[in-house]
């Protein structure tokens, strides 16, 4: 009889043993994503293209996800810094990025970074296609793109264009531009296109190579002047502003397009659910008619997926790191 309790007790023990692990690893594997909110850093100060459609997409992805998104701006050094602090950040999807042709292309190319743009990154979604617009201050005495060259020609070195730092977009785009034409400028580093476009309209600066995301609003309110399109067809959103070929620049095509990534290593499960969640966002006819206000075009549902990005930006990255290397383009 002894022996029988003695072996029932040890049998209990056991058990409880096994339940006392289970309750202890549980935790851990069982919660759900998102348990907490999630961080989305924009790598550009507030007010500018990419913080206006991260804020566009994080309330609607927050409602798919039933869960908190906090955007953080996180600007400087041509928004290297926030791809710095994404890449060494826990990778368990509360920490999440939107960035671009500039902070996960171009940077890649130019600086000197502790992190890789491809490698230590997770694609989440590509989320918008836009281009880029020539745009002047308004009271620039140039009324369309060949008069603008002329007068860039007789003022040589004395125009400024801002940018929202060196070896972003706007700069890459200037420096072309300059080849292309036979032109000379300052070029102005801000912490952002936002504040970059604020001196545009107060006329402390001339022109920009600018996002139409920024710079259509302030055109279409008649604060700006725009004088071509960077791509070979018009935007629906503004069909009054010529493509670069109508105006006398033909080729000058940049597309500047806006993806999501998080850290590398981030569950694969976590990646897909952030994925659904960004997916679903883009096919809200709200959102839809916010990024078209705003010259931004939504790709096709088949180019939406994490492979589909991380083979984009894996081809941009071929595509344009020779290009700025040839063009010797240097932090400024």
């Amino acid at each position: 009889m002894r022996g029988l309790r003695a072996g029932w007790c040890g049998h209990v023990i056991a058990v409880c043993a096994l339940i006392g692990s289970a309750a202890w690893t549980a935790p851990c594997g069982a919660q759900p994503f998102p348990s907490r909110p999630i961080t989305l850093v924009v790598p550009f100060a507030a007010g500018g293209p990419t913080d206006t459609l991260a804020r566009i997409l994080s309330e609607r992805i927050a409602a798919e996800l039933h869960a908190t998104i906090v955007v953080e701006n996180v600007a400087g050094a041509s928004g290297s810094i926030a791809g710095a602090r994404v890449a060494r950040a826990t990778p368990d999807g509360t920490t999440i990025t939107i960035g671009h042709w500039g902070t996960h292309v171009l940077n890649g190319g130019i600086l000197k970074l502790p992190y890789d743009v491809v490698a230590d990154f997770e694609p989440v979604a590509l989320v918008a296609m836009g281009t880029q617009l020539i745009v002047g201050r308004k009271s620039l005495e140039a009324g369309n793109l060949k008069e603008l060259i002329a007068w860039l020609k007789a003022n040589p070195g004395k125009a400024t264009a801002g940018t929202a730092g060196a070896g972003t977009g706007a700069h890459v785009a200037g420096v072309f531009f300059k080849e292309k034409t036979g032109t000379d400028f300052q070029f102005v580093p801000y912490r952002g296109a936002g504040p970059a476009m604020i001196d545009l309209v107060a006329g402390q600066i001339d022109i920009m190579f600018d996002q139409a995301s920024n710079s259509l609003p302030q055109y279409k309110n008649g604060a700006i002047k725009a004088f071509a399109v960077t791509s070979p067809t018009r935007l629906a959103s503004a069909p009054d502003i010529p493509t670069v070929d109508e105006a006398g620049l033909p080729g000058l095509y940049i597309s500047y397009w806006h993806g999501i990534w998080a850290p590398k290593n981030t569950p694969k499960e976590i990646v897909t659910k952030l994925n659904t969640a960004i997916v679903a966002a883009l096919a809200d006819p709200a959102v839809k008619q916010r990024f078209a206000e705003l010259g931004q075009e939504i790709p096709p549902a088949d180019q939406q997926s994490p492979a589909a990005l991380g083979a984009f930006q894996k081809a941009e990255t071929e595509k344009w790191w020779p290009v700025v290397k040839a063009a010797d383009i240097k932090p400024e």
